[in-house]
């Protein structure tokens, strides 16, 4: 998979693939865009104080840092595990232009940014006290045979369904929504309307809301 790097409007950066034709974010603003959808319409909608979080995908590891960024500004969230999938991790060459610890006051978090990238695939590590990552490399058709607690928050982040629709349809989509808990949030950057049909089969409850810069909608999905 050849990556190389971008600039997006808010002046962070972002991989694009080229055989592809696909960035890993929003070209109008990968912070924002993940502020926007997992921050704004994700954590701060899940109101327990310790949560389980599922990413698809982890990628280049900025919305495990806007979430650690959230948890240590807060004083309700009493921990936070999060698990992230990731079929291809990136290199370092990859990583360290991405310099995402410039967009970050904490110093905790600006020194997350290398050492979620180094930590060990498939244990559950401290990142920082109360905030635990655990990184998975497998395809994300193998979610049904990972040991997971009950999942409260889903941050579906693959890439778009143009690229990998068979991330999109109803076999993953099953298995994601199986490892949720009662009460659990499912939210992602995508509002296609066959999304909102498996969901709703899945008897979640979609909400459609305001999307990121560029995007006019996003779907938040409630698990009864």
């Amino acid at each position: 998979m050849l990556r190389s790097l971008k600039t997006t409007g808010d002046g962070s950066k972002t991989l694009y693939v080229s055989n592809l034709n696909e960035t890993y974010h929003s070209h109008h603003g990968a912070l924002l865009e993940a502020q926007h959808i997992f921050i704004k319409n994700g954590i701060n909608r899940v109101k327990k104080c310790e949560i389980n979080i599922l990413e698809l995908g982890f990628g280049t590891g900025l919305n495990t840092l806007v979430t650690l960024d959230r948890f240590l500004t807060s004083d309700f969230y009493q921990a936070v595990n999060y698990y992230a999938m990731e079929k291809y991790p990136l290199s370092p060459d990859e990583i360290y232009p991405l310099a995402y610890s410039d967009f970050f006051e904490n110093k905790m978090v600006k020194d997350a940014f290398m050492q979620i990238h180094h930590i060990e695939w498939e244990k559950l590590e401290n990142i920082q006290k109360n905030f635990q990552l655990q990184k998975i490399k497998a395809d994300f058709f193998k979610l049904q045979s990972i040991e997971l607690p009950p999942i409260d928050l889903v941050y579906f982040d693959c890439f778009s369904a143009r690229v990998q629709p068979d991330l999109w349809e109803e076999p993953l989509i099953k298995m994601v929504t199986e490892k949720m808990s009662s009460g659990g949030l499912f939210t992602t950057y995508s509002c296609k309307g066959s999304l909102q049909r498996i969901l709703k089969n899945l008897n979640l409850k979609v909400e459609k809301l305001e999307g990121p810069k560029g995007k006019r909608e996003m779907i938040n999905a409630w698990k009864p």
